[in-house]
């Protein structure tokens, strides 16, 4: 997905930080705001998911 994100946006994207974590916690913040949560959702992100909320916010 970051790589997903890189390809598109390239120099565009000022910060993106992978942080490894245990529990299944998977989220996705853009400019201080989750856009994504699999703990509140209990799911992954479909396929294209993150990118269409991250081009939608």
């Amino acid at each position: 997905m970051a790589n997903e994100i890189l390809e598109k946006y390239g120099t565009d994207v000022k910060e993106l930080t992978l942080i490894p974590s245990g529990g299944g916690v998977f989220e996705v913040i853009k400019n201080g705001d989750h856009i994504f949560s699999k703990k509140s959702l209990d799911r992954f992100p479909d396929d294209g998911e993150v990118m269409n909320l991250i081009e939608s916010g």
